[in-house]
């Protein structure tokens, strides 16, 4: 009895290990056509905000503007900028500077007694259209070393929005015109070229003119 048993759980075992080594030697024949093979389950989750290039992002200002609201910008600056800035002529800093009247005054200088972060306030310029935009847009790749908190916003409709409200604070630039229509002007001004069909007319007429002056009248 005992040698039926320990032949059936030898045969039994010897099947195990041969099952266990057709499965490494399968798995080694498939492998080896195909080096490049997925080492992490799950599907890629595409970065719709455009991560850390997202300060690249080239957009036409006057565009984006020229659709822009100031109804909207204020109802946006209170909504994701109220919390830290304040808005009216006058008005006290908070964690953020007052607002009003930046657009076109120096960056990072421009509200007396806040202490700004040595990134910004050494930035340069003044707050342009395209500043603002770039700030808005990505704060930390537009100054790195910046301690405000906000992340940026990628909405183009509602960043352009709070910059026109921005603007309407008492300084009031004047907005930049879309690239398209910026263009068109260039085209209508230009002078037609010389021998032009236009010139070859005028000149033809200049002649035939005198001719008729000289012809007599028929009878």
């Amino acid at each position: 009895m005992d040698d039926r048993f320990n032949t059936a759980a030898g045969w039994a075992l010897f099947a195990g290990i041969v099952g266990l080594g057709a499965s490494i030697a399968s798995g080694m024949y498939f492998e080896a056509g195909n080096p490049h093979s997925v080492e992490a389950g799950g599907y890629p989750i595409e970065d719709v905000d455009g991560g850390a290039d997202a300060g690249e992002a080239v957009v036409d200002l006057g565009t984006i503007l020229a659709s822009a609201d100031v109804a909207l910008g204020e109802q946006q600056a209170a909504a994701r900028c109220g919390n830290c800035h304040t808005f009216n002529q006058g008005g006290a800093n908070g964690t953020g500077p007052n607002l009003y009247g930046v657009m076109g005054l120096p960056i990072g200088k421009h509200a007396a007694g806040f202490n700004y972060s040595a990134d910004l306030s050494g930035k340069g310029g003044n707050w342009t259209w395209e500043a603002m935009n770039s700030w808005l847009l990505a704060p930390k790749q537009f100054a790195a070393g910046t301690t405000m908190g906000f992340a940026g916003l990628k909405d183009d409709n509602a960043r352009a929005s709070i910059i026109l409200y921005l603007n309407s604070l008492g300084s009031n630039l004047p907005l930049p015109a879309p690239a398209a229509a910026a263009a068109e002007p260039a085209l209508e001004g230009e002078a037609p070229a010389e021998g032009t069909p236009a010139e070859g007319a005028d000149a033809v007429a200049a002649e035939v003119a005198p001719a008729a002056e000289e012809a007599p009248a028929a009878e």
